[in-house]
């Protein structure tokens, strides 16, 4: 027999509850009461709270769709700022003096600088993007000459725009023509179903390391997508796993170039990375570095100082690594409207609710040693310039502190579920839709308040004070009778729903009668 505790939280899911809710207390400074309110955990993945997953992947689609053929320009203007970011500011000056003069004269900056820190996160709570001291650490300048061994890329005068070309038929219809474009990593060795035929000759090293940065050659990519095409163009862009593990872009791309063109910017975008010689193990086992303080990481046999991270870029000759895509790029035109666009859509958000590691089939034992062989390269491969591997190689990482050990590093590139891509899953560029994401909620919320019959004013910011639940609070009720709370109200909603629907298709019928009399 199935537990109750499970159909209900079955049922939860079937009518798009959220089963892992954030309790928080809201007091409404109108009446002085406080209550319970259950916030939504915004889960993206369907592993974690699938209704949430299922409202985002939704919600990602609309702002897909929306994007995609826009026919007028976006206009993005910042907003005004408000009385409480101009203070913050004005605070944040005030709170600088004080910290520049204590450093002029000797005095211990701890204190100022702990509260500087909070100022900046305050100040970007507040709705402001950025920090108020913009780039404080100069820019370690590179060549910016192309390699020799890239093609050239042909360039236009850049117009001032983010719409494509259109183009009229014969009897005057207007046609705006998008692309929907997938980029793919090359070649590490002959597979079969996902797993290489010959383990001991695919180059995993090689895979690691394209993992760890394809986001950079995709940013590189759009770069050289925007000289080649001559204006601003626009994308929406979601990164999947292949099944041979590797990451690769799927882009709906806002006006149209020839095939060819987006083939020969694919073969012409590179990214280098300039970091340290990564290559050539020099402490591992129980050999690594030891930490003093004030000093840093020391050789444990010879008592020396470990570079660190600046001065190893300062003996760099050439880039660690270079990445590029593979020669499998697949363009396809899109009109708006078509079956063709609807299908590309649903495409780009298939598996934007799973993680990268979903893909994986648990019963295959081939794929399994082949994600094993992956993790191990990725295991102790440099994922950033703070990775904890780089003691492996003799070197501090950027901003050391005692306890860093190879092989330990926390970042997600290293765990398996992410298969060595960090990055973000969802890439949309700013001018995609004319609208935030929360701008969208926003639309849909709209939208069902019409259908039943409320109107949408906006709240009063300042009305409630949100405070969160401490652990054990005697308040809050156990999560299953919160579960069915949920469930009762979002009942009540489809049946309004249901009955709104009936009145609306009996209007319709009495009209169309009418016009058949």
């Amino acid at each position: 027999m199935p537990l109750a505790r499970d159909v209900a939280e079955e049922v939860a899911k079937q009518y798009g509850v959220c089963i892992r809710p954030v309790p928080l207390k809201r007091l409404d400074t109108h009446t002085g009461l406080w209550e319970i309110i259950d916030v939504p955990c915004g889960a993206t993945l369907e592993a974690k709270c699938p209704p949430c997953a299922k409202r985002n992947r939704h919600l990602r689609m609309a702002q897909c769709r929306e994007g995609w053929h826009l026919d007028e320009e976006p206009t993005i203007t910042p907003d005004e700022p408000d009385d409480e970011q101009r203070w913050l500011v004005e605070f944040r000056a005030d709170v600088q003096t004080q910290r520049d003069q204590a450093d002029q004269a000797g005095q211990d900056t701890a204190d100022l600088d702990e509260l500087i820190s909070g100022l900046d996160e305050e100040i970007n709570a507040a709705g402001m993007r950025g920090n108020v001291l913009g780039r404080t650490i100069p820019k370690r300048n590179r060549s910016t000459r192309r390699r020799q061994d890239a093609p050239e890329l042909p360039k236009r005068k850049m117009i001032n725009s983010t719409l494509g070309r259109t183009f009229e038929s014969a009897d005057g219809k207007t046609y705006r023509p998008s692309l929907f474009v997938t980029l793919t990593l090359p070649s590490y060795g002959k597979v079969n179903n996902g797993v290489p035929i010959n383990p001991d000759t695919y180059d995993y090293a090689r895979a690691a390391r394209d993992a760890l940065h394809f986001s950079k050659v995709v940013d590189r990519f759009v770069q050289n997508l925007r000289r080649v095409a001559g204006y601003d163009v626009q994308y929406f862009a979601a990164v999947e796993p292949q099944k041979r593990l590797a990451p690769h872009l799927h882009m709906a791309i806002r006006g149209t170039l020839p095939r060819a063109e987006i083939k020969q910017i694919a073969a012409a975008t590179y990214h280098q990375v300039w970091w340290p010689a990564a290559d050539r193990v020099v402490f591992e086992g129980d050999h690594l570095p030891v930490w003093e303080d004030g000093t840093g990481y020391l050789d444990p046999s010879t008592g020396e100082v470990l570079p660190t991270w600046d001065q190893a870029l300062d003996r760099m000759d050439e880039p660690l690594h270079v990445i590029r895509f593979g020669v499998q790029v697949d363009v396809q035109g899109v009109l708006a409207g078509t079956p063709d666009a609807d299908q590309c859509i649903r495409y780009l958000s298939k598996y934007l609710t799973k993680s990268l590691g979903d893909s994986l089939d648990p019963d295959d034992q081939a794929q399994r040693d082949h994600t094993a062989r992956l993790a191990e390269a990725l295991r102790f491969e440099p994922c950033s310039p703070t990775c904890p591997n780089w003691l492996r190689y003799g070197i501090q990482p950027k901003g050391a502190k005692p306890g860093m050990a190879p092989g330990q590093c926390r970042s997600k590139a290293h765990k398996p579920d992410h298969l060595g891509y960090a990055g973000r899953r969802v890439l949309v560029s700013r001018k995609w839709s004319n609208k935030t994401l929360a701008e969208h909620k926003q639309d849909r919320r709209t939208w069902v308040l019409e259908a039943l019959g409320q109107t949408d004013e906006p709240p009063d910011p300042h009305r409630y004070v949100w405070k969160p639940v401490p652990a054990g609070d005697a308040n809050v009720p156990p999560l299953a009778v919160r579960l069915l709370r949920s469930v009762h109200e979002r009942q009540r909603w489809r049946a309004h729903m249901a009955q709104l629907q009936a009145q609306a298709d009996g209007q319709d019928l009495s009209a169309t009668e009418e016009v058949a009399a």
